[in-house]
């Protein structure tokens, strides 16, 4: 029976775990969770909006720092015999978190978050340090800034896991420098209180999660690592950086007589709730045990390539059955169709061969949404299932590279599309892009324009 109730959409297809439903009409109610998905329509007439478009489901960006938005773009200068590096551009980092108030930071996640919803994101894990105020108190509300991330992603309509994380160091062994005072919980008990803090938050909002974890073994004491981990929630997602630089593993090694992977992979009870950022550098042995562990590394292409940090070993960790997902870390890249295709297209290059894959569209797609909603803080049995949200990016049936039989469909999306080919993005069943516009494009746009012009004077 029909329930008059829904909001009907008819899609060209829409693509599940098993592949394309084509037709597929969706059903969704009042809230926007899905109720009726059939490749048949409603039994009688009712009101049906028609899309020319294949539907996949909404993407989750599983890293990131949004601030970062701020300085995008702005460290591509390099002095001629100059050496610069991640290290280098750390450095102009940490000027954009010194100077970025709350207001500022809620204006630039919002339009950070709209432009990862024009790319097909619906749901974003901000891991989230830059916690207290300039000189480094904390606010009167411990969360503040947190809470000016969720009121972005509010205003732009984007879902939110909240992750903030424990930083308190310079470096193995090394006090906290005076530019990462922003940063800094001086005690696990002072984190701990963050934590709550943030906790109370986001029981307070819609579509709105929470993870947690440390910065990195280099940002707190190994013994406080564990202690995190060991005393704090039992049912969130724990996140981690690890292993994206050379020196931090061989930092890593005089201090600790392991790499950074292998001491977490002996000290923590790796498994499915880790979520370990970048892991660029891994041994062979920490490439089994950690795929062995179904523990998810985090890839971050885009800023991977840009920083230099190197290549993840993603042939090997696949073929022992790693888990893995993308985030878009220091914003220099947002489309996560291209982030996969870095990822594809550098084991090409390393191995000379086409075939990372035996299929790379279907392998790439279920590893970003899999994984990625483990990030998040939840996992689906399907890519559209009744009673869960309908999030959605809608791809343009007309793009003329999109034309064609369905058998290779999903591979022309993967490896062929850019932004203008997304016919839209839907969260909890309403639009919020349509033909590149955002529902409440103006205003964010606005908000951004003023608070960089503020940061840049």
């Amino acid at each position: 029976m029909v329930n008059d109730t829904l909001k009907y959409f008819r899609f060209n297809s829409l693509l599940q775990q098993q592949g394309w439903m084509s037709p597929a009409y969706a059903g969704v109610n009042q809230v926007g969770e899905l109720q009726y998905l059939s490749e048949s329509p409603p039994e009688t007439a009712t009101a049906i909006e028609s899309v020319s478009g294949h539907a996949v489901p909404g993407f989750q960006n599983a890293h990131s720092h949004a601030f970062q938005y701020a300085m995008a773009g702005q460290t591509e200068k390099h002095l001629p015999g100059a050496e610069d590096d991640f290290w280098s551009w750390r450095e102009a980092m940490y000027m954009c978190a010194l100077a970025i108030n709350p207001e500022q930071l809620e204006a630039v996640a919002a339009m950070l978050y709209a432009e990862m919803l024009r790319y097909g994101y619906t749901h974003v894990a901000e891991f989230h340090y830059l916690h207290h105020d300039k000189d480094g108190t904390p606010y009167a509300n411990r969360a503040e800034m947190g809470e000016r991330l969720i009121a972005a992603a509010k205003i732009a309509g984007m879902k939110i896991t909240l992750v903030p994380v424990f930083y308190k160091q310079g470096g193995f062994g090394k006090p906290a420098e005076p530019k990462q005072r922003r940063f800094i919980s001086h005690s696990i008990d002072e984190y701990f209180e963050l934590l709550e803090a943030s906790s109370r938050l986001v029981k307070r909002h819609q579509h709105t999660r929470l993870g947690f974890g440390v910065h990195s073994l280099r940002a707190v004491s190994a013994d406080e690592v564990f202690k995190t981990f060991e005393y704090g929630p039992k049912d969130l997602p724990f996140h981690i950086h690890a292993a994206e630089q050379l020196t931090e593993v061989s930092d890593s090694i005089g201090f600790l007589k392991q790499r950074p992977v292998e001491w977490l992979l002996d000290h923590l009870p790796v498994n499915e709730r880790f979520h370990i950022v970048h892991c660029t550098h891994l041994s062979d042995q920490e490439v089994i045990q950690l795929a062995n562990s179904r523990a998810h590394v985090v890839l971050c292409p885009g800023t991977e390539g840009n920083l230099g940090d190197g290549i993840f070993r993603l042939t090997e960790f696949s073929t022992h059955y790693g888990n893995w997902c993308i985030g878009s870390d220091s914003q220099i890249n947002l489309n996560p169709l291209e982030d996969l295709r870095w990822l594809d297209y550098s084991q090409r290059l390393l191995r000379h061969k086409r075939n990372t894959f035996s299929d790379g569209a279907t392998e790439l797609i279920n590893k970003l949404i899999s994984g990625g909603r483990s990030a998040m803080g939840f996992a689906t049995n399907n890519f559209f299932d009744i009673n869960l949200p309908f999030d959605a990016v809608v791809y343009n049936a007309h793009t003329p590279r999109l034309c064609g039989k369905k058998d290779h469909l999903l591979s022309k999306i993967l490896y062929t599309a850019d932004a203008s080919a997304i016919a839209g993005t839907i969260v909890n069943g309403k639009w919020i892009i349509r033909n590149q516009l955002h529902s409440n494009g103006m205003a964010i746009r606005s908000a951004f324009d003023h608070a960089i012009s503020e940061l840049s004077g």
